[in-house]
């Protein structure tokens, strides 16, 4: 069985095209090569910055960070509030000639990317495949990405095996809605195989369920720890980059996971979160909200 790698690519996007073939491309892209036994997958956020949501959801696709700079903006600035945000601490730092590093040097102090190894353009590639694989262990878990309807085969999940294993003809809940979904067929890197571990990128032809019922972010699990819920008592910690106040009744959207879901403070202290649609979470999860 194939390991496998994900990782995201922010800053000059243009770098993952050298990295692996296209595939997959909405407002994340991605792209992926097998190589020595090893299935690495690139994604980027291409809807970003005209979104942010793809920018938060790329982020957590991936177990390690390329990230390139050529310029130094707000956007840059934006991504790297959010891999410290969602605390991203495994990562390559490249940046060009153009680059004042002296500021970018100032633009991630007491930020996770400290911990970043600093290479050059020509080294991505050298170096990231020396990153290895990062599986956890636990009942079967996979984040959903992208879904659709192909003539002939049925419904198809694109997603990560996030934790344990998944087997052809396993019958899995997919939460928060809740319906039963029978695993047909898994493929990975377009190659047949009948199971996948964590983090393995797969393909799912299942039945059960139609595209209109699936979502970005919803989980296809085994019986575990996972919760619905549209009202949340959270830790909280307000992030140093945010001058603002927030207030009871101010509207946020939230991150946990690929889910992004409209919400308001019901109450500060302690924080309390009400959520316009259900939401589907681990009790071990990072929330976000922007």
């Amino acid at each position: 069985m194939a390991n496998s790698v994900n990782f995201v690519v922010l800053g000059d996007q243009t770098v993952a095209a050298n990295l692996g073939k296209k595939g997959t491309a909405t407002d994340m892209t991605m792209y992926d090569k097998k190589e020595s036994g090893v299935i690495r997958t690139y994604t980027t956020p291409s809807g970003f910055p005209d979104k942010i949501q793809p920018l938060l959801q790329t982020i957590n696709l991936a177990e390690h960070v390329i990230f390139h700079v050529n310029k130094l903006d707000k956007f840059v600035g934006e991504q790297i509030v959010a891999l410290d945000m969602l605390q991203k601490k495994t990562g390559l730092l490249s940046y060009t000639y153009d680059v004042d590093e002296n500021l970018l040097n100032t633009m991630i102090k007491n930020t996770v990317l400290t911990g970043y190894q600093k290479i050059s353009q020509d080294k991505i590639k050298e170096e990231s495949d020396k990153l290895e694989q990062i599986s956890k262990d636990g009942n079967a878990r996979v984040v959903i990405d992208h879904c659709f309807d192909v003539k002939g085969v049925g419904t198809v999940i694109l997603g990560k095996v996030e934790q344990g294993k998944i087997k052809q003809y396993d019958t899995l809940k997919l939460m928060p809605a809740g319906i039963d979904v029978l695993i047909k067929s898994i493929q990975m890197h377009d190659d047949p195989v009948e199971e996948a571990v964590s983090p393995g990128r797969v393909g799912l032809a299942v039945k059960g369920v139609s595209p209109d019922q699936v979502g970005r972010g919803d989980l296809l699990c085994a019986p575990g720890s996972e919760q619905v819920t549209t009202e949340m008592e959270l830790d909280f910690a307000k992030s140093p980059f945010y001058k603002g106040d927030i207030a009871p009744n101010q509207m946020c959207l939230v991150n946990i996971g690929l889910q992004i879901k409209p919400a308001k403070f019901a109450s500060i202290s302690p924080l309390k979160l009400t959520l316009e649609k259900p939401a589907v979470y681990t009790t071990r999860a990072t929330f976000a909200s922007y």
